[in-house]
């Protein structure tokens, strides 16, 4: 739920409302978007480990779980790898004054985001439903 709420915090608020304020010239508001991007990379990597180790040591522990971590860090990897690297030539080549031409990477960025709030919610709502499992079984005790 932790990392829910930052990548909801960050990427669909924080992120578009850079954009209205009417005194930040793009080239600025581009770079802190570099910076900002790349610390929720780097947070994003140790919340992926901490999900995945409470899942192996959790006595609930099933493969559904495992197989959206594994897409999860997946994504992960297609953004660190192939998708923020190419949105940073992009920024760098923008600050510099350069103009350059529409590309999908960013639309692409966009909906793996939304593909990882989708599957953080799930687990998020598994995670609770798990919690609540046990008061149900002692309540019919």
């Amino acid at each position: 739920m932790i990392w829910l709420g930052g990548l909801l915090g960050v990427s669909f608020l924080a992120t578009p409302v850079k954009f209205q304020a009417p005194s930040l010239d793009l080239p600025t508001a581009l770079d802190v978007g570099r910076v900002t991007f790349a610390l929720l990379s780097k947070t994003e990597w140790a919340l992926c480990a901490i999900v995945f180790a409470t899942t192996l040591l959790s006595p609930q522990s099933r493969n559904l779980r495992l197989g959206v971590i594994a897409v999860l860090a997946l994504v992960l990897i297609i953004q660190a790898v192939w998708l923020l690297p190419l949105l940073d030539a992009r920024v760098s080549q923008i600050i510099a004054g350069v103009m350059v031409p529409g590309t999908p990477h960013h639309r692409l960025y966009i909906a793996a985001e939304a593909l990882k709030v989708v599957l953080l919610l799930g687990l998020s709502l598994d995670a609770l439903s798990a919690l609540r499992a046990p008061r149900d079984v002692q309540r019919c005790a």
